[in-house]
């Protein structure tokens, strides 16, 4: 069974996982604590797109934000320590990460290097257009996007160092949350489903692998009504 960190807001309320870890929640005061209810439906809907993918795939939950979608560097970081230190038997073969930060902070470019001395990719939000963010921004970070042009099955690279894929788009006819976060998590579902059937894979090979099954190469031609 592929095992996939969520950070995010959460996930469902049916999620339990009875191995002395569970999900958790990492708080603005610097304490972590068990997770509390997906109060925004973001995490829930990245677990749900996952779950789609690849149906037995087991996803912890690392909460980094309550009531707003709002959160540090410091907060991130703690998840991704967390979820890169657990024992081998309960660490996730991947990370998705559906958000992004502004800033460039040495704690969570830090927490990325351990990250990927540990061999796990990480699957993080890149803007479509405009400035990028972080953790995207840094090396041996899978960069993933939302782009209209892909169908479910479809992946693209707008940009050389940013993969594309489905993200609920309105101009394919769909409702609810879209975007890059959830661009992002039909990456990281491509990702899971992949390593499902080939076996688990390291953060530079899961790239190429990815790269590789691309059907759109360069930038999507966008409206500018178009978010």
């Amino acid at each position: 069974m592929i095992r996939v960190g969520v950070i995010d807001s959460g996930g469902p309320v049916r999620d339990h996982l009875d191995d002395g870890q569970g999900h958790r929640a990492f708080r603005a005061d610097g304490l972590c604590a068990p997770a509390g209810p997906d109060r925004l439906g973001h995490g829930s809907a990245v677990d749900s797109v996952i779950r789609r993918a690849c149906p037995d795939v087991l996803i912890r939950h690392a909460q980094v934000f309550e009531d707003r979608p709002v959160t540090s560097a410091a907060r991130v970081a703690a998840a991704l320590d967390w979820l890169g230190g657990l024992a081998p038997e309960l660490r996730p073969h991947l990370i998705c990460l559906s958000l992004g930060l502004a800033a460039d902070r040495r704690t969570l470019r830090d927490a990325c290097t351990r990250l990927a001395g540990a061999q796990i990719p990480l699957v993080s939000a890149h803007p479509a257009q405009g400035k990028g963010c972080y953790p995207a921004g840094y090396p041996h970070v899978i960069a993933a996007t939302g782009d209209a042009r892909c169908g479910w099955d479809d992946l693209s690279l707008p940009r050389p160092d940013v993969l594309g894929a489905w993200c609920n788009s309105p101009e394919r006819g769909q409702a609810g949350m879209g975007g890059a976060s959830i661009g992002t998590a039909r990456v990281a579902g491509h990702l899971a489903a992949i390593m499902a059937r080939q076996g688990v894979m390291a953060g530079d090979q899961a790239w190429h692998v990815l790269r590789g099954r691309c059907r759109h190469i360069g930038p999507e031609q966008r409206r500018a009504s178009h978010g």
